[in-house]
């Protein structure tokens, strides 16, 4: 599936408050790279809600890489707050991101709480995986993830 295009001068699907063509598009289209483990986070969010399979796979680590990825197109994103930051700094080298994203899946309202991980490979920051946090309905044990359906 083609990724969809969101106009340069409209919000950043991030929800950062920039325009996208000064946050998340010169990352998705390789312009420039992520300075820290949030913006990668939040350029995942953007690919995931835009369908770029591609971005996706490239902001990848290799160790943990899947060899592809179908991004699920019946679904709609809806926004994206970010809770917390640990390291993932310009000079770090490892970093973790908290966030909730909320989304609807065939006429259903959802929330994914996620902690993603997030190193560095050959100076760039990647998605390693991340760690689920079900919501109160069907809360156990944090689950690690390797399922890649996130926008981490």
């Amino acid at each position: 599936m083609k990724p969809r295009t969101h106009p340069s001068d409209a919000p950043c699907p991030c929800g950062s408050g920039a325009p996208y063509g000064a946050c998340c598009e010169p990352l998705l289209s390789e312009r420039e790279a992520a300075p820290t483990a949030e913006r990668l986070m939040r350029s995942r969010y953007t690919a995931f809600v835009l369908h770029d399979a591609h971005y996706l796979l490239r902001s990848w680590h290799s160790r943990t890489r899947p060899p592809n990825l179908n991004v699920p197109s019946d679904g709609e994103w809806l926004g994206l707050k970010v809770l917390e930051t640990e390291a993932g700094g310009p000079h770090d080298q490892q970093g973790t991101v908290e966030f909730v994203a909320r989304y609807k899946y065939r006429g259903t309202a959802e929330r994914l709480h996620e902690r993603s991980r997030f190193e560095r490979e050959e100076g760039a920051w990647r998605y390693v995986d991340a760690v689920d946090f079900p919501e109160p309905a069907t809360r156990g044990a944090a689950r690690r993830s390797k399922s890649g359906g996130r926008p981490a």
